[in-house]
C-alpha cells in the first residue's frame, strides 16, 4: 500500500508543469487510428479490436461495463504494437482515463493481477524508445500507477525508474524537463520511494541542477522535491550534507517569484522542525545564519504577501535564527562556516584568543574541520577561500604543538606549499605565512619578523609577496 503524504501543494499546476507534453497530447487526441487495418493484418485480436473501437466512441459507458476488457486490451496494445503514432494515441487515451478518475489505477493493478500480467514492464520498456513524447508519457503513466494506487512499484523497477528520471533531469536542453520534474514531485510524496531516490544519489543531482541557471518553473519544481523529502525526519537531518542550505540561500537572495520564495522558506522550516535530534536543528539554524538568511528574512519582512504561509514562515524562521545567534559560540560559528565550504574573513579567523582556546578542537571527529580545510585547498578556485584556509592551517599549527605532524599525515603541508606559486598575490602571501609557521618553531621570533615586515610595508618597502 502506498502511503502518499498529504501536502498543502496538492493542486500543482499540471498544465504549467507539463506544457510541451500537454500541447502534443492535445494534437494526438484529434487523430484517428485505423484499428480495422490492424485486425485485418492480424496484429490485434478481434476482441481487442472491438474493445478499442468502442472505447474510442463511448469511453465512460463502455469502461463502466467492461473495465477488465479495457485494461486487458490497452496492456495488449501497448505491449505488442510498435508504430510511434499508434503508441502515442494509446498512451494519451490511457493517461486521460487515469486523469479522469484516480481509482482506475487500482482497476489496472487488480485486473493485471488477475490476468497474471506485469503492469510495469510494458511502460518501463517504452522508456527506451527514441520518441520523446512516448518516453515522457509512459513515464507520466508509471508515476500515476506507482503513486495513485494501493500497490508500490517493485524495488528493481523503482531503482531503474528513479535513475531514469534523474538522468532525464540532468540531460542538456531536455524540452520535457518540466514533465520529468512533475513525475518526481509525484514519486517523492510516497515515503517508500524517498530513500530509493537518495540511494541513486538523487539529492546531489537536484542540487547540481539548482546551482545552474534554470527557469523559475523548474526551479520551483525541484525545490518542491527537496521539500517533500524533508518531511521524512531522517532525510531532513541529512539534507545539509548535500549543501542544500547554501544553494537555497543563494536562490532566495536572487529570486523574484513568490512561489519560489514560499517553497524555499517551507524547506528551511522543515529543516528546523522535522529532525528529531535538536542538535541537528541547531546546526541547520547556524548554517542558515552563516548563509545570510537572516538578512533575506529582514528584507522579506518589509514586503506584503498575499500568501499567509510566507508571512508565518518568515516570522518562525526569524525567531529561530535570532535565538540561534544568541546561543552561538565562536567555535560553533567557525565550524559551521568551515562545513559550508564558504570561507570568508569573518572576525573569528583573526582572533588570537579564538585560536588559543580552540585550535586543538580541529582534532575532533577524526580531524573533521582540518580535513575540510585541506580539501578546500585542494579543490577550491576561489582566492578568498584559499587565503583563509591557508591562514587557518597556519594558526592551527602555531597553537597546537603536534599540528605540524598531523598536517603532514593528512597531506596538507604539500598542498599549502603548492599555493606558494598561486596567481593571486593574497593566496601567495597567506600560503607563505602558513609555510613559515610550519617551518619556524620560535613563534616569538616569527612574530617580531612579521611586525618588522609590516613596518617596512608601511614605509614603502617591497613586501615578501605582493599583498593586494
Amino acid at each position: 500500500m502506498t502511503t502518499a503524504l498529504y501536502l498543502p501543494e496538492e493542486n500543482i499546476d499540471m498544465i504549467a508543469a507539463t506544457s510541451v507534453l500537454q500541447q502534443q497530447a492535445a494534437d494526438i487526441r484529434t487523430k484517428t487510428i485505423n484499428w480495422a487495418s490492424y485486425m485485418q493484418s492480424q496484429m490485434i485480436s478481434e476482441e481487442d479490436y472491438r474493445a478499442i473501437s468502442t472505447l474510442d466512441k463511448s469511453r465512460a459507458a463502455y469502461l463502466a461495463q467492461n473495465s477488465s476488457q479495457v485494461v486487458k486490451t490497452l496492456l495488449n496494445l501497448v505491449s505488442h504494437l510498435s508504430k510511434d503514432s499508434t503508441i502515442q494515441y494509446i498512451l494519451v487515451l490511457l493517461d486521460d482515463l487515469l486523469q479522469e478518475d484516480r481509482s482506475r489505477v487500482d482497476l489496472f493493478h487488480d485486473t493485471a493481477g488477475k490476468l497474471k500480467q506485469c503492469i510495469w514492464g510494458p511502460f518501463l520498456n517504452l522508456l527506451n524508445r527514441q520518441d520523446g513524447f512516448i518516453v515522457n508519457m509512459a513515464s507520466r503513466i508509471l508515476a500515476k500507477f506507482a503513486c495513485w494506487g494501493h500497490e508500490t512499484m517493485p524495488k528493481s523497477d523503482l531503482n531503474f525508474y528513479l535513475q531514469f528520471l534523474k538522468d532525464q533531469l540532468a540531460s542538456n536542453n531536455n524540452e520535457y524537463i518540466q514533465s520529468v520534474a512533475r513525475c518526481l514531485q509525484m514519486m517523492l510524496r510516497v515515503d517508500e520511494y524517498r530513500f530509493a531516490f537518495v540511494g541513486v544519489d538523487g539529492i546531489s543531482t537536484l542540487i547540481r541542477i539548482l546551482s545552474t541557471r534554470v527557469n523559475f518553473q523548474v526551479q520551483y519544481q525541484l525545490i518542491f522535491c527537496l521539500w517533500v523529502l524533508t518531511f521524512n525526519p531522517l532525510l531532513a537531518a541529512k539534507m545539509n550534507k548535500f549543501s542544500v542550505i547554501p544553494i537555497l540561500a543563494d536562490i532566495l537572495s536572487d529570486c523574484a517569484k513568490e512561489k519560489v520564495t514560499r517553497i524555499i522558506l517551507a524547506v528551511f522550516r522543515n529543516l528546523i522542525e522535522k529532525p528529531e535530534d535538536t542538535s541537528v536543528a541547531k546546526d541547520h539554524c547556524i548554517a542558515m545564519v552563516q548563509c545570510k538568511v537572516l538578512k533575506q528574512l529582514s528584507i522579506l519582512e518589509q514586503r506584503r504577501f498575499d500568501d499567509e504561509d510566507i508571512t508565518a514562515d518568515v516570522e518562525y524562521l526569524s525567531e529561530k535564527l535570532q535565538n540561534s545567534v544568541q546561543d552561538l559560540s565562536s567555535y560553533d560559528e567557525y565550524a559551521t562556516e568551515v562545513r559550508s565550504g564558504r570561507l570568508e574573513w569573518s572576525p573569528v579567523h583573526k582572533s588570537a584568543k579564538f585560536w588559543r582556546e580552540n585550535a586543538q578542537r580541529l582534532n575532533e571527529k577524526n580531524y573533521e574541520l582540518l580535513r575540510i580545510l585541506v580539501h578546500l585547498l585542494e579543490t577550491s578556485k576561489d582566492a578568498i577561500i584559499l587565503s583563509v584556509a591557508c591562514f587557518d592551517i597556519g594558526e592551527y599549527v602555531r597553537h597546537y604543538p603536534r599540528g605540524k605532524h598531523v598536517l603532514e599525515q593528512l597531506g596538507g603541508k604539500q598542498i599549502v606549499m603548492q599555493h606558494l606559486g598561486h596567481e593571486d598575490p593574497n593566496v601567495r602571501y597567506e600560503a607563505l605565512l602558513a609555510v613559515q609557521k610550519l617551518m619556524v618553531h620560535n613563534w616569538e621570533y616569527l612574530g617580531k619578523q612579521l611586525e618588522k615586515e609590516n613596518e617596512n610595508q608601511k614605509q614603502g618597502a617591497a613586501p615578501i609577496a605582493g599583498k593586494a
